[in-house]
């Protein structure tokens, strides 16, 4: 009696959760049906447009020298009629105001704003981009990083092309540049899957972050929301954030031609790639409630869904029919994510595809709750 009841119970505890595999699946491929995938109909210009709308490009800058030297020119040569490029050098001690100095004899479009360390004021991030932006002479601001290059020398025109009507936040994209490092692949997967989720809801009327790399919007919608007055005391989160507070469905573009890339280089080791994304993950509790419900139930769902069939598979429980499910969402995600990946430059990790999402969702609950439960004290 005792072992029929055992087996009875054991049957009915692999029959629940592999009902909660299959609803996990569905909720998989919801977000890939009905978000991902307008992401797919979503065409860029393929022509270059035509933009006049002044723009200021903002940089903050904490001890970029090397940055700053290699990079910097490629943006004061841009080819567009009329811009600036406003640089803050935050608190740097390395060689940045001498490159700086050195580059202000070249290129007259180029600012510096110099912020010195303060004994008892430590400035952060948020603080130098205000200084940047009340300083900038435009209305249309563009904003980028020390160590990022744009993908060509019409970069500013492709996102300035789209403040038109009732436009005030342009969402760019930035991958990560291709190396042999060990981690590159997964970061630059982690970054495209992130990507493909900001920019779909954005495509849906729902923006709820953008990436400081390569996002612009408007000095008066900067002003209007009293700047990052809401979240002044986070060190993260002058790009996501402001966005999650500030986009409306009216209010939003993305621009995604190839031309409007900024590339940048991953982190190397691990370490760096946790104080990176230990900043990154610390502001998601601060987004609205319902872009917090929608990323919880991705991440946790994509998560349970590969927990549960590597028990299914491990305890003999319905296997081939669990296996024939995840290759029937690994088949859908193929359909959504081929055009996906090629037109944001990543068709190589494809290949990657059925390792790295499962490892993704196992990082993205791990950061989520050391996002929660730790906090950051430098924003570089």
């Amino acid at each position: 009696m005792h072992d029929y009841f055992n087996q009875g119970l054991e049957t009915y505890i692999h029959e629940a959760l592999f009902i909660l595999f299959q609803f996990c699946l569905l909720i998989q491929l919801y977000f890939l049906v009905t978000n991902q995938s307008r992401l797919t109909r979503y065409k860029p210009s393929e022509t270059l447009p035509e933009a006049t709308v002044p723009i200021s490009v903002i940089i903050s800058a904490r001890n970029e020298a090397n940055n700053l030297r290699e990079n910097l020119p490629a943006i004061l040569e841009q080819n567009y009629p009329d811009f600036e490029v406003v640089v803050i050098n935050d608190c740097s001690y390395d060689s940045s105001d001498e490159v700086l100095e050195e580059l202000s004899k070249i290129y007259p479009r180029l600012k510096v704003v110099t912020i010195t360390e303060h004994d008892r004021f430590k400035t952060g991030k948020k603080f130098a981009l205000t200084l940047g932006i009340k300083a900038a002479k435009n209305e249309h601001l563009l904003f980028t990083d020390a160590d990022c290059m744009p993908a060509s020398y019409n970069w500013i025109t492709y996102m300035a092309a789209n403040f038109n009507g009732s436009i005030q936040i342009v969402l760019g994209y930035s991958p990560y540049k291709k190396t042999r490092n060990f981690l590159n692949p997964f970061i630059r997967f982690e970054t495209i899957k992130t990507a493909i989720n900001y920019l779909s809801a954005a495509v849906n009327g729902d923006a709820y972050m953008g990436i400081g790399r390569n996002l612009a919007y408007t000095k008066t919608l900067f002003f209007n929301a009293k700047g990052f007055a809401a979240h002044m005391h986070i060190l993260s989160g002058d790009d996501d954030l402001f966005v999650n507070q500030n986009a409306t469905p009216d209010n939003t573009a993305i621009e995604i031609n190839a031309g409007a890339f900024t590339y940048s280089d991953a982190k190397t080791t691990l370490v760096s790639l946790f104080r990176q994304k230990k900043r990154h993950f610390g502001v998601g509790k601060l987004y609205k409630k319902r872009h917090r419900r929608m990323l919880s139930i991705d991440a946790v769902s994509g998560f349970l869904f590969y927990i549960l069939l590597t028990l299914g598979i491990v305890f003999n429980f319905e296997p081939l029919l669990a296996l024939g499910l995840f290759m029937f969402r690994l088949i859908f995600q193929l359909v959504i994510y081929s055009k996906l990946f090629k037109r944001l430059d990543s068709k190589d990790l494809l290949w990657y595809l059925p390792f790295f999402d499962a490892v993704y969702y196992i990082y993205l609950n791990t950061f989520g709750l050391i996002g929660t439960f730790i906090k950051t004290t430098q924003w570089k």
